[in-house]
């Protein structure tokens, strides 16, 4: 399908097109004042190394992401293959509280006090030092400022409305 460039993009089509973008599947997280909570995202990119500065989305409509924003920190897990019913459970499937989410996993804190998956392939713990919102979501800006590495591994990738495991 060919769009005119006055054209209104529909929401549909670009979720459409935008499903053949194949993307790391990470779980963010965050605690603090506001509350736990826990979300499965796929849009999240480095900014920086120096300092060590990651970007991620959150869509705003939903009425709990704004603890993200009040508390003031997250971190950003990185999903293996092995962690696809994780992934699934924090995306909303089985309508499960946040308390049963997270009893799906081993959880530590690193600096933060966000919970960081500890057999994650990597896990960033984060400040916010900038949000943006733009249309829909809210545009996160995160100072890494601890990390964990776990074990080399197939990770997880979102392609075409399923998941698939790459690497190793």
């Amino acid at each position: 399908m060919l769009i005119a460039k006055d054209q209104k993009i529909e929401p549909l089509a670009f979720r459409n097109a935008m499903s053949h973008f194949a993307e790391a599947v990470h779980i963010i997280t965050t605690d603090g004042p506001a509350g736990r909570r826990g979300v499965t995202i796929s849009a999240a990119c480095s900014v920086s190394d120096d300092p060590a500065t990651i970007l991620v989305c959150l869509n705003r409509q939903h009425e709990f992401n704004h603890l993200f924003i009040e508390n003031q920190v997250f971190a950003l897990n990185v999903l293996s293959a092995s962690q696809q019913a994780v992934s699934e459970a924090f995306s909303g499937k089985g309508d499960l509280t946040q308390e049963d989410r997270f009893a799906l996993g081993q959880w530590q804190t690193l600096q933060t006090g966000a919970p960081v998956l500890a057999d994650a392939l990597a896990s960033f713990d984060c400040r916010i030092i900038a949000t943006h919102e733009v249309a829909t979501h809210y545009v996160i800006y995160g100072k890494v400022t601890a990390l964990n590495t776990g074990e080399r591994g197939q990770s997880l990738v979102y392609l075409n409305r399923s998941y698939h495991d790459v690497g190793n």
